[in-house]
């Protein structure tokens, strides 16, 4: 569909569109640039203030992913007007005033629609250095991957819908997707990072590939690295995957290989739409293994060494 658009042409465009990364980049001046992001979906969990939560810090994410930090937000609302008790609302939004709060950013405003289905989400802007901006390019044979939080928000939320997950289980999920990439992104940057990303819609296994395209790499991920939420790997294998799930396994049939030891609920998961997921970082082993390091002794406890880079093979990633 992008390629039916004008082309971005402007001087000042750092980060566009032609690389899929999570923002676009534009350059203010010699010193400074902005990054700017929209996200904004349709509720997972049942309390309002909860998803507020999570709409935001999901929203917040592309600004870490890139390098930058989050300055202003602004809302964006559908809502069931006759429908629903606009208390509702008020509680969504006060959860994403938290969430960028925490991340030091200001609410300034924002717009909202009638719309038969409640929506929320945010319009971030950030703030970053035109030389620090980091790309979903840029990966280098024998790069380590390092993830940051744990997969399976997609499974866990999906079988909350059906009342079919445990309260640990929704408890351990919601606690990952309200969780900033603030803290892994800062440490991240103090070390010399080749490429970055959060894992969001297109999964791990998506999300990997489009690293591997853009920087002319195959990515090779560990199976038995990967860090899995409490439950997730049970209730995929009772079913409980997203449409989404389906739709990133067909759009990735020709560019991932998975191989055919590896357990289907675990390649279910690798596959699966992340909400508010962690940061997939790319650097020379070595900072990989001292960045995990510092990010579990920060308190980012799920974050590991989960794959390397190699010379581009038949496929763009393998889970091995």
């Amino acid at each position: 569909m992008l390629r039916q658009l004008p082309p971005i042409v402007h001087p000042a465009v750092i980060v566009g569109t032609d690389t899929s990364d999570d923002a676009g980049v534009f350059r203010l001046g010699p010193d400074l640039a902005i990054v700017n992001t929209v996200d904004f979906f349709t509720p997972i969990v049942d309390d309002p203030y909860v998803f507020g939560q999570i709409a935001a810090a999901n929203a917040l994410s592309d600004v870490y992913a890139m390098g930058g930090d989050p300055i202003t937000a602004l809302n964006i609302v559908g809502f069931p007007k006759g429908q629903m008790d606009v208390a509702i609302l008020a509680d969504i939004l006060r959860g994403g005033i938290e969430r960028a709060t925490e991340a030091g950013a200001v609410v300034i405003g924002g717009h909202t629609i009638i719309d038969p289905e409640l929506k929320y989400g945010m319009a971030v802007t950030g703030v970053i250095h035109p030389r620090r901006v980091l790309r979903n390019v840029g990966v280098r044979e024998g790069d380590a991957l390092v993830l940051t939080k744990a997969l399976g928000t997609g499974i866990v939320t999906t079988a909350l819908k059906q009342r079919k997950a445990s309260r640990a289980h929704v408890r351990e999920a919601v606690r990952s997707m309200v969780t900033l990439n603030k803290t892994a992104s800062r440490i991240a940057r103090t070390f010399r990072v080749h490429a970055c990303s959060d894992v969001t819609g297109f999964g791990l296994l998506g999300h990997a590939s489009e690293m591997a395209m853009g920087s002319g790499v195959t990515l090779v991920l560990d199976a038995a690295k990967l860090p899995i939420l409490p439950g997730a790997m049970k209730l995929a294998g009772r079913g409980f995957l997203t449409g989404g799930c389906r739709r990133n396994r067909a759009y990735l049939e020709d560019k991932v290989v998975v191989s055919p030891s590896i357990e289907p609920e675990l390649a279910e998961i690798a596959f699966d739409p992340q909400t508010s997921g962690g940061l997939l970082v790319s650097l020379e082993p070595r900072a990989a293994a001292r960045l995990v390091t510092r990010l579990r002794s920060s308190g980012v406890a799920a974050a590991a060494i989960v794959g390397r880079a190699t010379k581009k093979r038949d496929a763009w990633v393998y889970l091995t």
